[in-house]
């Protein structure tokens, strides 16, 4: 558990952009067994890239670790860091995908994002990853 920074830290500054978060894991103790381990923000907000008006979603991220798992304070933070960042919903989720996938390997990973409706359309995005087999 040294290698966890953020967890018990009394301050931890927000980044301003995911490309400066870190995105913390540890052991999985379990690494034998699959199991899913659910993640859910369904307070998630980001900014529209072209407007700059802010949009609002949920985000669920569902995974099955291999040797690594996502630790949740590091999480929050990095969801947090979107708060300022401009990107469309399908960039979003696809970029969570990709950073969970490069933080943890999992065995299979899901990301899941349901935005609220903005000029009366709700977006669904839902984004996938499975491990090659060795």
């Amino acid at each position: 558990m040294d290698e966890l920074t953020l967890l018990g830290a009394s301050r931890t500054p927000v980044p301003t952009s995911p490309d400066d978060a870190v995105l913390e894991t540890f052991a999985n103790t379990h690494p034998g067994r699959d199991y899913v381990i659910r993640f859910d923000c369904p307070e998630f907000t980001a900014l529209c890239p072209l407007t700059g008006q802010p949009d609002f979603g949920q985000i669920t991220i569902e995974y099955v670790a291999d040797a690594r798992c996502i630790e949740s304070k590091a999480l929050k933070i990095y969801l947090f860091s979107f708060r300022n960042h401009g990107s469309f919903h399908e960039e979003v989720t696809n970029r969570i995908l990709e950073d969970i996938v490069a933080a943890c390997a999992p065995r299979r990973a899901k990301v899941i994002g349901n935005f609220r409706p903005r000029g009366g359309i709700a977006i669904h995005v839902t984004a996938e990853y499975e491990a090659p087999i060795s």
